[in-house]
């Protein structure tokens, strides 16, 4: 049995708390499990090089963990002057948040996520996502509202989950104790027309076979709706 008496489909509980930063354009306080991050979405008039003139607008993220986020300290990767995990996690965010919304909507504006774990239990960069995806949500709705954006925002709802292969049995959610020990895991991100956006697993020790890949692949499926459901049912 699981931790929590956990089913080997069940979702870790989750929670989301709106206006964490008030600072913010928009920010959240995500919970999924032990593990907690906090994202909050800076407005900038501005785009990078490449889109200037272009009339199209820009999503991007940054990611990173707080120190004492773990049971042991982690030292800042930008102290260390390398950032090769970070840079890695944050393009996936970046490049899943894309994935939400006709960037010429925006205008030529800069949507930048800032995603600080502030508690990891595995399962950080999902739940990233997760939590970016609903404060991109709060921001364009707002921008609207305020007469920002010409058209009303159609956004594409997305969500990531994690699941792994443990003593032979596909898992959903692992925490950090089952992530450890997974014979292979993976991210999958998902829209809710139910297209995948990003799938990214990884076997060690041994191949993973065809069975037990689409075993994981219905099980992040049966999960990632359940997640959609909650968060995206109204607006």
């Amino acid at each position: 049995m699981r931790d929590n008496q956990r089913q080997d489909d069940e979702l870790r509980p989750y929670s989301v708390a709106r206006d964490i930063q008030p600072d913010a354009a928009g920010s959240v306080l995500i919970k999924m499990g032990n593990t907690q991050v906090i994202c909050a979405v800076t407005v900038e008039e501005a785009v990078p090089p490449f889109l200037k003139g272009t009339g199209r607008g820009w999503i991007t993220a940054e990611y990173g963990m707080l120190p004492c986020a773990a049971n042991s300290r982690v030292p800042r990767e930008a102290v260390r002057g390398r950032q090769g995990r970070t840079y890695e996690i944050q393009r996936l965010i970046g490049r899943a948040l894309r994935m939400m919304m006709d960037l010429s909507l925006l205008g030529e504006r800069t949507l930048r996520v800032d995603c600080d774990v502030i508690r990891a239990d595995g399962g950080t960069r999902t739940a990233a996502i997760n939590g970016a995806a609903l404060a991109i949500r709060d921001v364009v709705h707002d921008l609207y509202g305020r007469g920002a954006l010409d058209s009303p925002p159609r956004l594409l709802p997305i969500a990531a989950i994690s699941v792994g292969l443990v003593d032979g049995r596909p898992l959903l959610d692992l925490d950090y104790r089952e992530d450890a020990a997974a014979a292979a895991d993976a991210n999958f991100v998902m829209t809710g027309e139910g297209g995948w956006v990003e799938v990214q697993c990884t076997a060690e020790g041994r191949a993973l076979a065809q069975d037990e890949f689409a075993a994981m692949t219905r099980l992040a499926r049966q999960g990632l709706g359940q997640l959609l459901q909650c968060w995206w049912a109204t607006p």
